[in-house]
């Protein structure tokens, strides 16, 4: 009888446990609520007008076609019950042998749920879509705003986290409003957007030092404020409050802080202080039979007890490993090997650190779009996202520039 798999997430983890199964003598059903695989780390390129949608997010049916042992469900997951060894969702139920939960995180707003409404986040492809026209339609309001303290209002844009997210998003928005738009309009100057990047510690607070401190220089360079040891006290309808007071602003977007799907409450799992189900070093749930867990939403503790970033990389290697583990053809623990970590801070800018060695600077930008160019899953969106990316180089153009609908 062949060996019956539940996947719940598509994302990297999920969707590279399903394509490591596709050779196996297995039945595997892939759960979840949405339809499609999201390419994240881009989103902010659509946030700011720089891609579509469509150049970023792939249906997921169309990715898995040709791989007759799955099944692909769009539900939402609402129980795990591990004696009976049942996956239900809102629509039926779903027996496994091997259950590989790979739901991944979503925003944590450290217990103050009213500033969820009061800002915008940016995590699915909803959030960009919303984020864009929002940012949008501020330089439309700022156009038809009368008086000076309105218009500087819509024009100020408050950052809250200063990890890769906010650092990539407030370089584009910089970009956007500087050069993309500074001829555009007639009553107002886009160039006189204020943006502010918040960060509690230091931002890219996992780069070595030399970096962060090029980091500084190229949002510096590009007119964004950037706000160290700075702690965000209140998000209010009229902006953020921080130590020197408040900050009247029409935009706040939230990149800070990131708590887990609930999963642990899903399998009555023992979890960290970010909601993350402790796993072993086989990725395997303990006192939970034939239970995986994989990437953000998986506390995974490396030997020198220092844990695995929340990256895309360490999603599909857990993925593509665990899938492995299922069909018997690994024993071993897991082991992370990190190809480097990179941030773009707007054109011809970046940072990363490869191989132990640290680059900065256009060098670094170059290295950071060939991969994010290559690890896109089709042809077609490679050579659509290289083509508007050059375009964009040359001319500053952003052609994703639509507001579908108000704010």
């Amino acid at each position: 009888m062949k060996k019956r798999v539940v996947i719940v997430g598509s994302g990297f983890g999920g969707l590279n446990c399903a394509v490591g199964l596709s050779h196996s003598d297995c039945d595997v059903v892939l759960i979840d609520k949405e339809n499609h695989f999201l390419f994240q780390p881009l989103l902010y390129q659509v946030a700011t007008a720089g891609l579509s949608p469509a150049d970023i997010a792939w249906p997921i049916r169309s990715l898995l076609r040709k791989q007759k042992n799955v099944t692909v469900l769009m539900d939402r997951v609402t129980h795990i019950d591990t004696a009976m060894k049942t996956v239900r969702h809102e629509h039926g139920s779903e027996p496994y042998d091997a259950l590989v939960i790979a739901t991944g995180a979503t925003h944590s707003f450290f217990g103050h749920d009213d500033w969820e409404v009061r800002s915008q986040g940016l995590k699915t492809l909803d959030d960009a879509t919303r984020l864009r026209t929002r940012v949008l339609t501020a330089f439309e309001e700022a156009e038809l705003t009368m008086t000076d303290t309105g218009r500087t209002a819509w024009l100020t844009f408050v950052i809250v986290g200063g990890g890769p997210t906010g650092v990539e998003l407030a370089g584009s928005l910089a970009e956007l409003s500087k050069r993309t738009m500074a001829a555009e309009f007639r009553r107002m100057d886009p160039a006189q957007a204020r943006i502010l990047l918040i960060e509690a510690t230091e931002i890219l607070s996992a780069y070595p030092a030399d970096l962060r401190e090029a980091a500084r220089h190229s949002l510096h360079k590009l007119g964004v404020e950037v706000l160290e040891k700075t702690t965000v006290t209140a998000v209010t309808d009229d902006g953020v409050e921080i130590a020197s007071g408040p900050v009247r602003a029409k935009n706040v977007i939230w990149a800070a802080g990131v708590t887990a799907s609930p999963a642990a409450t899903w399998l009555s799992a023992g979890h960290d202080r970010s909601g993350r189900v402790i796993v072993d070093d086989h990725c395997r749930v303990p006192d939970k039979e034939g239970v995986f867990v994989i990437g953000d939403v998986a506390a995974f503790s490396t030997a020198d007890g220092k844990g695995l970033p929340g990256v895309a990389q360490v999603a599909m290697q857990q993925g593509r490993y665990v899938a492995r583990l299922i069909e018997g053809k690994e024993r071993g623990a897991f082991r992370y090997k990190d190809l480097g970590t990179m941030a773009t801070i707007g054109r011809s800018s970046a940072v990363a650190v490869v191989g132990g060695r640290h680059f900065r600077g256009f060098v670094a930008w170059m290295m950071w779009s060939g991969l994010h160019i290559w690890t896109l899953l089709t042809a077609q969106s490679r050579i659509l996202v290289f083509v508007q990316w050059a375009w964009a180089y040359f001319t500053f153009w952003r052609g994703a520039r639509l507001i579908t609908r108000k704010p």
